[in-house]
C-alpha cells in the first residue's frame, strides 16, 4: 500500500503536484507593514525632538510583522494537490478556519488561463480557470501559471476528462446545388 501524503486521499491515488498562489496573494500583508510602520512614525517625523516617539515607530514595525505572518500563514496553508483522479483545493481562511473543495478530473470539461496584462506577464502570474457542467473552480494569483495550466491539461487528458468530440460517428454529406 502506498504512503498517504494528505488526508482524505484514496489507497490507489497519486500526487501529481502540488502548487499554490503567487505571493502577491499575500500584498494585503505587505500593504500592513508598510501603513502600521508608517502610522507609527508619524508622531516622530513631526516632533523629531522627542526621541520616545520612536518607541511609535517600534510598535508599528512589530504590528506589521503580526500582519504580514498573518497573511503569510494564511497563503502558505492554503494549497492545491492535483492527483490522477481530482484537484483538491485546501484553503486556510483565518487562524482556525479552513475550507476543503474536490473536483473530479474526470468532470472537467474546459480549461483555461488567462495572464492579466504587464504585471501579471513580470511577476509570472495568472488566472486558471476549470470548468464543469455544474460551475466553474477559478483560482486566481497562480505563480507559473502557464505550467500550472499545462500540468493541469495533462492530467485531465488522463483521467478522462475534457471535451469529447462528438461527431466521432457521424458522417457529413454535402449537396450539390
Amino acid at each position: 500500500m502506498a504512503k498517504l501524503e494528505f488526508s482524505g486521499q484514496h489507497a490507489d491515488e497519486t500526487v501529481l503536484f502540488v502548487f499554490r498562489q503567487h505571493i502577491i496573494a499575500m500584498r494585503k500583508g505587505f500593504y500592513g507593514l508598510l501603513i502600521s510602520f508608517c502610522l507609527g512614525s508619524v508622531p516622530f517625523l513631526i516632533w523629531s525632538s522627542n526621541v520616545k516617539l520612536l518607541w511609535g515607530s517600534l510598535i508599528g514595525l512589530v504590528l506589521g510583522f503580526i500582519i504580514l505572518f498573518y497573511h503569510w500563514m494564511i497563503w502558505y496553508f492554503s494549497i492545491f494537490i492535483v492527483t490522477n483522479e481530482r484537484i483538491r483545493q485546501n484553503s486556510q481562511r483565518s487562524l482556525f478556519g479552513k475550507s476543503v473543495i474536490d473536483l473530479n478530473l474526470s468532470k472537467v470539461q474546459n480549461i483555461s488561463y488567462n495572464i492579466p496584462g504587464f504585471v501579471g506577464e513580470f511577476l509570472n502570474f495568472g488566472t486558471i480557470v476549470l470548468q464543469t457542467i455544474v460551475g466553474d473552480m477559478i483560482i486566481n494569483k497562480v505563480s507559473h501559471c502557464e505550467r500550472v495550466y499545462d500540468a493541469l491539461s495533462d492530467a485531465v487528458h488522463n483521467a478522462g476528462g475534457g471535451q469529447k468530440d462528438k461527431f466521432d460517428n457521424t458522417e457529413i454529406i454535402s449537396r450539390e446545388e
